[in-house]
């Protein structure tokens, strides 16, 4: 009879990416869960909300705090709000990842970094986009800068987009996470529900197809959500803040619309695995990222 090997205690915890807007958080959450849990496009600000992707890997649980990019300015409401969901994913976690772009660091670096610092909570560095960097005699030079102007538990390089240098991340930050059992069931990917999941994939591809501001001037809220034995039905209003963004959002002869419920569709199918019914509508609610009571009962 062979003696069991003992693996030793479990270690969960909650870490928190943080950086500006466009360097990349969602996109490494994603790659380091391996599920889409947050939705990714070129444009900044694309994150609205704090979303939690779980990783999990023999005896450890990592819970990925993705949040919006902390921006400077006060702008509309709902960029405050932004940056209030930012600033709130640094409490109550047990550590921090700031992620840069690799060869580019400005002020919204040095804001983000601040607030990091002010923790007091072990933080690590992310240097992301390694690949876009042509000279790579640079990235040494580059990380050199960045470490001299904190003390980081750790700096890992890596291209979350190609999915390189991903495990050395998930090994450190495994470090850094407390004795304890799991804080999610193991089979779960992330804290938020499919209701939420599938606003976020029409929110996406409104932002992939519309031009200039207008995708910040939209939101999605989902009317119902109804499981059938074929698949989801789903209602969702496309609120705008103009009757002329009306127009656009629907195009000429509902051909926006159509492109844009085609494609969440297609990406909700290929995630749940199932048909998807969704319906879509547009209605206008008056300047709504510029009101309180509007933006938090859409949501954020």
């Amino acid at each position: 009879m062979t003696d069991a090997v003992d693996t030793g205690p479990r270690r969960a915890g909650l870490a928190t990416l943080f950086g500006r807007p466009n360097v990349g958080k969602s996109t490494l959450v994603n790659a380091l869960v391996g599920e889409k849990v947050s939705i990714v496009t070129p444009k900044p600000q694309t994150t609205r909300h704090r979303i939690v992707g779980v990783v999990t890997r023999d005896d450890l649980q990592i819970g990925l705090v993705d949040t919006p990019g902390l921006h400077g300015g006060h702008g509309h409401v709902l960029n405050r709000v932004m940056n209030d969901a930012a600033l709130g994913s640094l409490e109550g976690v047990d550590a921090v990842v700031l992620v840069v772009e690799a060869g580019r660091w400005d002020e919204g670096d040095d804001r983000a970094l601040a607030r990091v610092r002010a923790t007091g909570l072990p933080a690590g560095l992310v240097v992301n986009k390694v690949d876009r960097i042509r000279r790579k005699e640079q990235l040494l030079p580059f990380i050199q800068e960045c470490t001299a102007r904190h003390d980081f538990a750790f700096v890992v390089p890596l291209s979350a987009e190609r999915g390189d240098n991903l495990a050395p991340l998930v090994e450190e930050l495994g470090k850094l996470m407390p004795a304890g059992e799991f804080l999610f069931p193991e089979d779960e990917y992330t804290d938020r529900n499919l209701r939420f999941l599938a606003a976020e994939a029409v929110r996406e591809k409104l932002m992939m197809h519309l031009r200039q501001e207008l995708p910040y001037a939209v939101t999605v809220e989902i009317e119902s959500f109804e499981e059938t034995p074929r698949g989801p039905r789903i209602s969702a209003v496309i609120w705008v803040a103009r009757e002329a963004h009306k127009r656009i959002v629907i195009g000429e002869g509902g051909a926006m619309l159509k492109r844009v419920g085609r494609g969440a569709r297609l990406d909700l199918k290929h995630r749940l695995q199932a048909a998807v019914d969704l319906r879509l509508w547009v209605k206008v609610r008056e300047d709504w990222y510029d009101d309180e009571a509007a933006v938090r009962s859409l949501g954020h």
